[in-house]
């Protein structure tokens, strides 16, 4: 009987590192279980104490944040942020990126991109039970712009900030896809600006953002050495030459300027025509075909 319930036990465990190591975002697939990422607890310095001399910079950026609830703009942009999807992620990312990302219009970019925000939860769901952090709304007693979701997350901890992970990770991600250097900027820039809504909404300290994107960083460079995601990654970037040809390593010519003996190759690696457009392989040369 004893053994029959050692085998039980075990069977559940198992099943529940299956189900971390899946994850769930729209049904990608996490690249790591808990038990294979590092404790943030153990990364992170812990989060100021309530009244100390650093939680003086944590309450001052609370103020900063209800100041820009007054710039409309930001302030929606706050609350858009605030729902934690990858579908977010497209729609807020999607014009700086450079290209719309559909599953069925860029599959293979969409699919890296469900595998990475799969993988955030657990880089910080530990941190976070660990060091249990009251929530700035919580401590003051005040609003927040997403009154919904107040109750939700009131006991939950602060520290680090998850959605801040998943807008950093997300930023860090696409940026690897679309190497321009104004792509990143601008991408960067939105992923910063995803982590400070949270201080804007109420929601998190700033010492939680910040050490939200250094948990984001840290899991995207675990993440990068995955060999999954080395397979994806280069589909990924292949995909969006394909679709847009403004990768920076890619040669743009027109399909007009092809001679009939060219040795022209599609990217898998079978023969192409002169009529084939997107990215081919021609006398040992990447190109883009318009």
């Amino acid at each position: 009987m004893k053994r029959i319930f050692v085998l039980a036990v075990a069977f559940v465990l198992c099943g529940i590192a299956n189900v971390q190591a899946a994850g769930d975002e729209k049904n990608g697939h996490a690249y790591f279980t808990k038990t294979q990422l590092p404790n943030m607890a153990n990364i992170l310095p812990a989060p100021p104490e309530f009244e100390s001399a650093r939680f003086v910079a944590d309450q001052s950026q609370y103020l900063w944040g209800k100041l820009m609830r007054l710039d409309e703009a930001r302030c929606a942009q706050a609350v858009r942020d605030a729902s934690y999807s990858m579908e977010t992620i497209i729609e807020e990312f999607g014009g700086i990126f450079g290209l719309e990302i559909t599953k069925e219009g860029t599959p293979e970019i969409y699919s890296i991109l469900q595998d990475v925000c799969a993988s955030c939860d657990s880089i910080y769901s530990d941190a976070k039970a660990y060091f249990n952090r009251m929530r700035p709304y919580t401590y003051y007693n005040e609003g927040t712009i997403v009154p919904e979701k107040e109750e939700k997350h009131r006991y939950e901890g602060s520290y680090p900030s998850g959605h801040t992970v998943l807008g950093w990770t997300s930023a860090l991600l696409l940026a690897d896809i679309n190497t321009s250097p104004k792509a990143m900027e601008g991408l960067l820039a939105r992923g910063y600006e995803f982590g400070q809504s949270r201080v804007i909404a109420g929601y998190h300290w700033q010492s939680d953002v910040d050490a939200g994107r250094m948990a984001g960083s840290v899991l995207y460079q675990l993440i990068r050495n995955h060999e999954r995601f080395i397979g994806q990654l280069a589909r990924a970037r292949a995909e969006f030459a394909e679709k847009t040809g403004s990768m920076s390593n890619v040669n743009t010519i027109g399909a007009t300027q092809h001679e009939g003996s060219a040795k022209v190759y599609r990217i898998d690696g079978t023969p192409a025509t002169d009529a084939t457009k997107g990215i081919v392989i021609e006398n040992g040369q990447k190109v883009a075909r318009k």
